[in-house]
């Protein structure tokens, strides 16, 4: 035997990769949808546009739709917004092609929604209906009267509607499955340095200065309101207490006064 390793080695290691094939395997069938959004920033949004739909065409991809923002008079204040659509085989390598050649990349958030569960119950519940469409069928031939005939009919449409429903839906998880949504902002250099420099110098600050002073006004006018309905309870009970303390002040002066003799 091999030193240091156990008798019973190889038969560990070959449910180990079996343990492997299978977890491969159960990830094969999982149903994730991906979308990601991407800012990029370049010299000529346009030119960068065409590369960009050059790339997921290529990829067997296409652009599903397209916000441009250009300015004939000075191109370095346009904007293109590009959602793309990349088969989910070849979706993380399309996305680092994107992310390196059209500019620098300035923003890049990725999620992933696992719908297996939601697959798996639609798809169910059109094999049901699918059946349940075919045991009406079979039952509308051996229907003796009309009444009978029309009840059973009457079936058969709910269910081939509720059918046509569950398929579209099932349409739309396949594609939303099979192709990874990419929103990409492609934003010109000149652009984007206005929009930084929005965000920093003298105006900002004192942008920031007035909004953090009308929140402080807005929050004393909150406490003022508050507390204001307490403190004329309070003065008004004050009121009445000391209202109704000088008569009997002036009873206990009077009964405590000396009387004169005779």
């Amino acid at each position: 035997a091999t030193p240091g390793r156990a008798a019973g080695a190889p038969t560990v290691a070959a449910g180990s990769g079996a343990g492997f094939q299978d977890a491969q395997l159960a990830l094969s069938r999982q149903s994730i949808i991906y979308t990601a959004n991407l800012t990029i920033n370049t010299q000529n949004v346009t030119a960068a546009a065409d590369r960009a739909t050059g790339i997921v065409t290529a990829a067997g991809g296409y652009v599903s739709s397209e916000q441009s923002s250009i300015n004939p008079a000075d191109r370095g204040r346009s904007r293109v917004i590009l959602q793309l659509k990349i088969p989910v085989t070849v979706y993380p390598g399309t996305l680092r092609t994107l992310s390196a050649v059209l500019g620098t990349q300035t923003a890049l958030a990725q999620h992933a929604r696992d719908v297996t569960g939601q697959v798996a119950d639609v798809t169910s519940r059109v094999t049901s209906a699918q059946d349940a469409i075919t045991q009406l069928q079979a039952l509308l031939k051996r229907a003796g009267t009309v009444s009978s005939l029309l009840s059973v009919q009457v079936q058969i449409n709910n269910q081939e509607a509720g059918l046509e429903a569950l398929q579209a839906q099932q349409r739309a998880l396949a594609r939303e499955t099979s192709y990874a949504t990419v929103s990409v902002t492609l934003l010109s250099q000149h652009q984007a340095a206005a929009e930084q420099r929005k965000s920093r110098g003298f105006l900002a600050g004192l942008g920031a200065g007035w909004r953090g002073l009308r929140l402080a006004f807005s929050w004393l006018l909150t406490v003022l309101g508050t507390v204001l309905p307490f403190a004329l309870v309070v003065i008004a009970v004050g009121a009445a207490g000391y209202a109704a303390r000088r008569p009997l002040r002036r009873l206990l002066r009077r009964g405590s006064r000396p009387t004169t003799a005779g």
